[in-house]
C-alpha cells in the first residue's frame, strides 16, 4: 500500500543526497540531528503514523560515561500501513514497527537512515 511513506517523509524534510549501504538507505540532512528527528516526527504524525518511541542513544552512552556522536532512533508505525505489508510478505513483521536512525556521520554531517525493508513489497 503506502510502504514508501517513511522514505517520502524523510526525503521531504532532508536534502537530496542519498546513498545505500548494507541494506540501508541514508539521506543527508541540512539540519542538526535533533531538528531532523523533530521534523521527521512531525511529518509522520501529520501523515497519521504513531511515533511509539524516540531513543537518544547519545544520552544513553553519556549515562554510562561514554561519548557518542548525536544519535536518535525514531520508532513509528500504523496498522493501516503495516497490515497490508504483512499480508504481502508476512516476514516483514520482523521489521515492524518501522525505524529511522538520525545520526551524525564522521564529518559531523547529520544523516537519516531507514532499512531497505521499508521499501520492499
Amino acid at each position: 500500500m503506502r510502504n514508501y511513506l517513511p522514505a517520502i517523509a524523510l526525503l521531504a524534510l532532508l536534502t537530496t543526497t542519498a546513498s545505500a549501504n548494507e541494506g540501508m538507505i541514508s539521506v543527508k540532512s541540512a539540519h542538526s540531528v535533533s531538528v531532523t528527528a523533530d521534523r521527521l516526527e512531525n511529518i509522520l504524525q501529520a501523515k497519521g503514523m504513531t511515533v511509539f518511541k524516540r531513543i537518544d542513544h547519545a544520552a544513553g552512552a553519556a549515562s554510562v560515561g561514554k561519548e557518542l556522536r548525536p544519535t536518535e532512533l525514531v520508532i513509528f508505525g500504523n496498522p493501516k500501513v503495516g497490515t497490508p505489508l504483512m499480508l504481502c510478505s508476512h516476514s516483514i513483521a520482523i521489521d515492524l514497527p518501522q525505524k529511522a536512525l538520525i545520526w551524525e556521520i564522521r564529518n559531523f554531517s547529520p544523516c537519516a537512515t531507514i532499512p531497505r525493508a521499508a521499501m520492499r513489497c
